[in-house]
């Protein structure tokens, strides 16, 4: 097919603005000029690309299997340019990093080291919760993501860098607090607010309680740490949390504490994930040797005792 790129982009434009007197201002063109290159686009693909409802232009099946193409052009030509900015010493280019919500405790530490030796790179963070990283992933929108439980059915590189400790909290005035070492039945009649369905932390909680025969009363879901720190801190129930969620929090340093549980903390391992499709750029590259030199010293902070 003889299509340019010119045509992609106005059919592009026409389909994002759903009016061609609309793609025509934005791209500074004349009407019958946006009408020209679709009709020529038409043509050349022998389909119908859209349809005018009243005022309004719909995409037609095969216009939306053109604007899918175009978008993975797009996506093909963006990490073209990208990987090209790389090759010169890294002076410019975007990093683009999606993590889980508990990663953001440790991910932008890590980062700001990063965007201080390449000032020139741009970061793009995204923080989601698991199941909007693994869409991320299937939409190849990211350079790498964090999380603790990548998904099993798709190609990926997963490179482990950091143990993730899950801890069982309760308030500070609550009787367990002080009780010494706790039996996992110990808490079996307890309140608990818990993550999410899905997410990383609360499959790894199922998966141990399931290997112990074991439940627990979740009488609570929310889907933010912080939400579950504060209902745990004002006396609504104990939760299990990742152990980098309470590093050094002084608003909560006094109102919850970390129960001694047998078979805690529950152990898992933070991975650095990519497609294997996906090469990595430089400016990725150069976040993984970073991330790398900077696991010591964020183990040897104060308050990361286990």
């Amino acid at each position: 097919m003889n299509i340019t790129l010119r045509q992609l982009q106005v059919f592009a434009k026409v389909a994002e603005t759903g009016s061609f007197t609309r793609a025509s201002e934005q791209l500074f063109l004349t009407q019958p000029a946006v009408s020209q290159q679709v009709r020529q686009l038409t043509e050349t693909v022998g389909e119908p690309l859209f349809d005018t409802i009243g005022r309004r232009t719909f995409l037609t099946p095969a216009g939306e299997e053109l604007l899918s193409a175009w978008k993975g052009i797009q996506l093909q030509w963006q990490q073209f340019e990208e990987n090209l900015q790389a090759t010169r010493s890294l002076h410019r280019g975007t990093l683009r990093l999606a993590a889980v919500s508990t990663a953001k405790y440790f991910v932008p530490r890590v980062l700001g080291p990063y965007c201080a030796q390449h000032p020139g790179i741009d970061v793009k963070l995204e923080v989601a919760n698991r199941d909007r990283l693994i869409e991320r992933m299937q939409a190849n929108l990211d350079d790498m993501y964090v999380m603790t439980k990548p998904p099993e059915d798709m190609d990926l590189t997963c490179d482990s860098f950091l143990d993730n400790p899950l801890v069982a909290i309760a308030p500070a005035a609550h009787p367990l607090a002080n009780a010494g070492l706790l039996k996992l039945q110990d808490l079996a009649e307890e309140r608990f607010i818990m993550r999410e369905q899905g997410s990383g932390t609360r499959i790894a909680i199922e998966n141990y309680l399931s290997q112990q025969g074991a439940t627990l009363n979740v009488r609570m879901e929310l889907g933010s740490n912080e939400a579950i720190k504060q209902a745990v801190a004002g006396g609504m129930g104990l939760s299990i949390l990742s152990r980098h969620t309470l590093h050094r929090d002084p608003l909560l340093e006094n109102e919850v504490v970390i129960l001694q549980v047998e078979g805690f903390p529950l152990m898992s391992r933070w991975h650095v994930v990519r497609l294997q499709q996906r090469r990595l750029s430089r400016a990725a590259e150069a976040f993984l040797e970073l991330l790398q030199a900077w696991i010591p010293a964020y183990l040897g902070t104060k308050g990361m005792g286990i």
